[in-house]
């Protein structure tokens, strides 16, 4: 069972911790453990409370009617909402239970339903992209167990991988190569693999190298393939220390190649980006480029 701080709660849930707060004091819905400090703790129970809760009230119900809720009665209507066409908001909030519970089906219903609304890609940019920005902050700092994410990002990766395989292998005219991969020791795939759907579906070129791939072997690829752009996703590995080094290192190694870089050891770290490299904040900037 994990611990979440109330600032963890707000996070998953959108609802401000003042806010949870006053529900607490009021309506006494949240029964948090307190550390020998003080400081408010909640389970997993609580966790997925707080969910529901935001699910329902962002559909018209009164947090005084919440309140009179017994767990069963509050799951029936959770059930019931989020088995209608919902906005993103309330897919990210489902996706999260889905992920708490380890509940395959119910993903599994929310993402081909979800396909069928939306459509994969914005599916992906719309509801898991800012998903897993949610998870992936909570993972780092120790609010997510190993088997929560491990669960819901080999579901993820199941699904690009077949949207991926699925794809006609088209170029256009003036279409670009792309060598995309990630530095020794980073792992985490789900953003990599979204960027060769976004590349390919607007019918440019792309290696994929993949994880934890050797600055050698990049070397080695760059001269067989003479790309135009590298891209690459920075989420845990090199280490924050590191990771200007290495965006000097790669733009000094490829001095001719445009190289694309993302995630959460570069994005809004004020790092100093050489004439031929370029952090991309959100997936939107990779489909302008991949589109020109």
């Amino acid at each position: 069972m994990s611990n979440y701080s109330i600032k963890d709660l707000e996070q998953l849930s959108g609802i401000k911790a003042h806010t949870l707060r006053i529900w607490e004091q009021r309506y006494d819905i949240l029964k948090p453990e307190r550390t020998d400090t003080n400081i408010r703790t909640y389970d997993d129970r609580e966790l997925k409370l707080v969910l529901n809760i935001a699910l329902l009230k962002e559909h018209g119900y009164k947090i005084s009617e919440i309140a009179k809720m017994d767990a069963e009665t509050m799951a029936k209507e959770v059930i019931l909402i989020s088995d209608k066409k919902l906005s993103y908001p309330d897919q990210i909030h489902a996706l999260t239970l889905a992920m708490l519970d380890l509940d395959e089906e119910r993903f599994e219903k929310l993402i081909s339903t979800n396909i069928l609304q939306f459509g994969f890609e914005n599916l992906m940019v719309h509801i898991i992209y800012p998903f897993l920005s949610r998870i992936g902050t909570l993972w780092i700092t120790g609010s997510i167990g190993p088997a929560q994410e491990h669960f819901i990002s080999n579901l993820i990766r199941q699904k690009l991988i077949v949207a991926i395989d699925g794809q006609l292998p088209s170029l256009r005219i003036g279409s670009k190569k792309y060598v995309l991969f990630l530095p020794e020791g980073e792992l985490h795939e789900l953003g990599l693999l979204f960027a060769n759907y976004i590349i390919k579906a607007r019918q440019n070129k792309v290696v994929y190298l993949g994880q934890s791939l050797p600055f050698s072997e990049l070397e080695f690829a760059y001269q067989v393939h003479k790309p135009d752009y590298l891209f690459t996703a920075i989420t845990s590995v090199p280490a924050q220390e590191e990771v200007q080094k290495y965006v000097y290192k790669l733009s000094t190694t490829f001095p001719h190649c445009q190289i694309l870089i993302t995630g959460f050891q570069v994005v809004g770290q004020d790092i100093d980006c050489p004439d031929n490299v370029e952090i991309l904040n959100n997936i939107k900037q990779l489909m302008e480029i991949a589109s020109e």
